[in-house]
């Protein structure tokens, strides 16, 4: 069993462990039954995946979202959910203060599974100041983003009215604009609050969207430090061939940044 952009040979596998190059035989990026336990692989998801692609008596690479593919539909139906901003920009909420009151934090709450209210509701709060992903706001997007945007004129000369997207669980908002550091880089997203859109209540149907975007509230947002990992090779078939091995490991295949989380992670255990 080959998988595409994974190693199985122990030989250089224990060469990437002695020399450092990993973090250990348990690092998530490796190969190993106890690096896939600290990715989140579940026993039932291999089983899957060994079910999918089946036997045959020769060789052939596997591609490897075919496992990944097993372990989304095996989280989906038990994994409780949360918000996460990896990328953090702010988002001001340019009315909020005449239109809820100064100061005031609105409730919101949702499913910890979409499918399974048994298992409870999480809690958290929206307020004038939210974190929202850098990506989510673009000033001259391409078509078929339906994220946050201004009013703008396109390519070809049409006026562009501003978008309308809903926070999760949240109210719908009216993008307005950006505001700029001295070296044109976003510092703030500013929108205008919706009045009587929020979820859960009888207008919230009132303004048709095509975009949602997820936030975390500034006032009860966690920072959290997050390690995002990718494959541990650049090449599909890595330590084929002439080349050496070394050659081909993936300088980002490992990323640490610190981020903000809806405020109900504090309660999972390390």
């Amino acid at each position: 069993l080959n998988l595409t952009y994974v190693l199985t040979s122990k030989r250089k596998l224990a060469q990437l462990v002695n020399e450092k190059r990993v973090n250990g035989w348990d690092d998530p990026r490796m190969p190993t039954i106890v690096g896939l336990r600290r990715r989140g692989y579940t026993p039932e998801a291999i089983q899957l995946f060994a079910e999918r692609i089946g036997v045959t008596k020769s060789d052939g690479w596997i591609d490897y979202s075919t496992l990944e593919g097993a372990l989304r539909d095996t989280l989906d139906p038990i994994a409780p959910r949360a918000m996460a901003v990896l990328d953090p920009v702010k988002l001001v909420l340019t009315i909020w203060d005449e239109v809820m009151g100064a100061g005031k934090l609105d409730d919101c709450n949702a499913p910890v599974h979409p499918h399974h209210p048994e298992q409870g509701t999480r809690h958290f709060k929206i307020g004038k100041e939210v974190w929202i992903e850098r990506t989510d706001y673009e000033e001259t997007p391409q078509k078929g983003f339906f994220r946050l945007f201004p009013a703008h004129t396109n390519a070809s000369g049409q006026a562009i009215a501003a978008s309308k997207v809903r926070l999760k669980y949240g109210h719908v908002i009216e993008c307005v604009g950006a505001t700029k550091d001295a070296d044109g880089n976003i510092t703030e997203v500013l929108a205008k609050l919706v009045p009587d859109t929020k979820s859960g209540t009888p207008g919230a149907d009132s303004v048709k969207v095509k975009g949602v975007i997820t936030w975390v509230g500034v006032n009860d947002a966690v920072r959290a430090e997050v390690r995002l990992y990718d494959r541990l090779f650049t090449v599909e078939h890595p330590g084929t061939g002439d080349k050496d091995f070394l050659n081909e490991l993936n300088p980002d295949s490992l990323k640490t940044v610190t981020t903000y989380v809806e405020p109900s992670l504090t309660a999972v255990p390390t």
